[in-house]
């Protein structure tokens, strides 16, 4: 069995259609959409809404971790807008259709924070299974799937804007991973909290990473935990006891799936 694995696919609906070629399944850990894209300005939404000159001050401000300033212009430039949330639909409806399309082997799919997952099923086709806290049997194995990011503990999430991101809280995040029971292989958008996977090296800063993850590894063994997320990871790889645990990698720039074959 030769099983496909992307996430952070953002856009790159032509690689998403060759990243199948080969396997008996694909697995896809969300962060579909190319919400703002930080190598090339003029692509993803923002890009296309504003223009590449707007999203270099936003990115700028993102890369000095001036958080609160970045809201702020955000928030600026959507409000120049007649219906900001009309705008972004239409640009996130035009990208899930080029992108479930590209899925052309069968798929197991699982939203993450820059991902809406009430629109997918809108979109994913008959060989599309979506996944959020399911378990799916392949080739004898058992895949447990957990979708979105994390927000700060204390943090209620942000059911308003132009973008909602799908962000859960910890309780929320938990619930869905204690849904899977006996997996051999744990699926989720997210790494487990380990500094060495969820430190970003280029972004120079930590994101957030599942304990309960790390829980589950600990209890059910699974052979492989498989995520995404963190772009430039200080470790792309290492193991939790018998557990391979490995960053799928930036699939919008690196172009070539992560392979497990079992």
């Amino acid at each position: 069995m030769r099983v496909h694995v992307v996430s952070d696919v953002h856009g790159n609906a032509e690689a998403l259609a060759r990243a199948g070629q080969g396997a008996d399944a694909l697995i896809v850990l969300g962060d579909l959409i190319d919400f703002v894209d930080y190598h090339d300005h003029s692509r993803g939404i923002l890009g296309m809404v504003f223009g590449a000159e707007k999203v270099a001050v936003f990115a700028g401000l993102r890369r000095e971790r001036l958080t609160a300033e970045a809201s702020a212009y955000a928030r600026e430039l959507w409000s120049t807008l007649h219906d900001a949330a009309g705008v972004v639909e239409e640009a996130v409806r035009t990208q899930y259709k080029a992108l479930f399309a590209a899925m052309t082997v069968p798929t197991y799919a699982t939203p993450g924070n820059v991902d809406l997952p009430h629109l997918w099923p809108e979109f994913a086709g008959d060989g599309v299974e979506v996944l959020d806290g399911d378990v799916a049997e392949m080739g004898g194995l058992r895949f447990g799937f957990v979708g979105g990011a994390l927000l700060p503990r204390g943090v209620a999430p942000r059911r308003t804007g132009p973008f909602v991101p799908y962000l859960r809280t910890p309780e929320e995040f938990d619930e869905a991973v204690d849904r899977l029971v006996d997996v051999d292989v744990l699926c989720s958008h997210i790494p487990p909290d380990v500094p060495e996977l969820t430190y970003d090296v280029m972004a120079r800063r930590a994101e957030l990473g599942s304990s309960a993850l790390i829980d589950l590894i600990h209890r059910q063994r699974p052979r492989w935990s498989v995520f995404g997320h963190v772009h430039q990871p200080l470790a792309a790889r290492m193991r939790l006891g018998r557990t391979e645990c490995a960053n799928v990698g930036h699939f919008q720039r690196t172009r070539w799936p992560y392979v497990l074959s079992w």
